[in-house]
């Protein structure tokens, strides 16, 4: 087993990354004086995964949408019990997500850590699945897509991706559609699972109160040898272009909501975090309660304090959003482009940056002091390709040029798509 220490060096924090033979990434923070546990067993497989080969493989497969949330779903399932039973003999809360590029099975913890380690390790190594069982999880599947075209704010998102991105899967619901899960059977779930749940293609998170070297012991105990294959993933082409500039949906809301986003070119590895921390610092000059163009907004009343900003971004996806209530979406829309074009012209304010740069390190310094911050940072670090400690660094020689440049190429008129659910009179 390799390992090494990586140490931060602006902040001497310290994490221990170890390559097991098994061919998983294992990253451990080791907390002193902190008394929780929280533990993280990932893939890099999300819903936008639907098209794979492996080394072997002379065509891709491709697999129905959603069909990686639904793999989420069976899996707490085994031949014997439910594994949540399990963590409840530890005193353990478990839990699951499927986002668009990554699903996690997680616990947290104040005792019993090595006990609830081994039954996340060996439940996520056991697949059950029978065409009984995935007939039934099609029902319950069902009812949260329902659940899910009924919520406005999810429809309000995924409405802009549709109208931002032509051929890109990110554009799909992450539960998949009714149509679509009716396709999944036990065997794809198989084929999926020893695809995308290679150990190699893997990653374990944990930070607390730990020891290293229980942690390890435990992995070699429970960890599977595995064969790298030689997974390779494949988006199809996506345009510059938006499909469409503008969506409009009406829903017995309490207030209309809207979703404006601009369609930035993707990027990976440490170019995507230079330009996440560069986008990030762009969107909070714009929508900073201290500017002139957002009270301005707040007096006429045009927004309100759930006005914010996202930086959404993945494999084969960037974008940045801006969201919340108003019966006036479009005065937003354009208020916001009218002060990109001012800042672009006049530039940015330094005063505005800095401490807009400051408080946003502030608060990466602060998630170092969170368990439950430090496992999830480990883990999705990982998975982007970049150091744990990357996004501190980065952050810290982000210039304003290098903000207004991001302004200047990807805040852009012709990129841009708003997404409006109004409430019926």
């Amino acid at each position: 087993m390799e390992k090494n220490i990586i140490t931060d060096k602006i902040t001497g924090d310290k994490i221990i990354h170890a390559k097991h033979d098994s061919g998983l990434d294992i990253y451990i923070c080791e907390m002193e004086g902190y008394s929780s546990v929280e533990a993280l067993f990932g893939t890099k497989y999300g819903s936008v995964n639907t098209m794979f080969k492996m080394a072997q493989d002379k065509e891709y497969t491709v697999v129905p949408e959603g069909i990686a949330h639904f793999l989420e779903h069976k899996l707490f399932e085994n031949e014997d019990c439910d594994v949540f039973e399990l963590y409840a003999k530890t005193g353990a809360s478990g839990n699951a997500f499927t986002s668009f590029d990554k699903t996690a099975y997680l616990f947290s913890c104040t005792k019993n850590y090595q006990e609830s380690l081994k039954i996340l390790l060996d439940f996520v190594q056991a697949p059950y699945f029978t065409q009984e069982t995935v007939d039934k999880e099609q029902g319950i599947i069902g009812q949260e897509i329902q659940m899910t075209n009924d919520n406005p704010e999810w429809r309000v998102f995924f409405n802009m991706l549709r109208c931002m991105y032509h051929n890109h899967p990110v554009k799909i619901d992450i539960v998949g559609t009714i149509e679509s899960i009716a396709q999944i059977n036990a065997d794809l779930l198989y084929k999926c699972y020893y695809t995308f749940y290679n150990l190699n293609n893997m990653v374990l998170s944990i930070a607390g109160n730990i020891k290293a070297d229980e942690v390890l012991e435990i992995c070699d105990k429970c960890l599977k040898p595995c064969e790298d294959k030689g997974l390779e993933t494949v988006f199809p082409d996506e345009p510059e272009s938006v499909v469409k500039s503008e969506i409009t949906e009406k829903q017995p809301v309490g207030a209309s909501i809207f979703n404006i986003g601009y369609k930035c070119k993707p990027e990976s590895g440490k170019e995507r975090l230079e330009k996440v921390m560069a986008a990030s610092v762009a969107a909070d000059i714009l929508s900073d309660p201290s500017t002139e163009m957002y009270q301005k907004l707040l007096k006429e009343g045009i927004i309100n304090s759930s006005f914010g900003t996202e930086v959404f971004t993945g494999d084969g996806y960037f974008t940045v959003i801006f969201s919340g209530e108003s019966d006036s979406p479009d005065v937003i829309r354009d208020t916001v482009s009218d002060e990109i074009d001012r800042i672009i012209k006049e530039g940015i304010d330094e005063e505005l940056f800095g401490r807009i740069k400051k408080s946003n390190y502030g608060g990466l310094i602060r998630e170092l002091n969170n368990v439950e911050a430090v496992a999830n940072l480990m883990m999705n670090s990982h998975m982007d390709g970049v150091g744990p400690y990357d996004t501190i660094e980065v952050l810290s020689k982000l210039k304003s040029s290098d903000v207004l440049d991001f302004m200047k190429n990807e805040l852009r008129k012709d990129r841009r798509v708003m997404s409006v659910i109004e409430r019926t009179v």
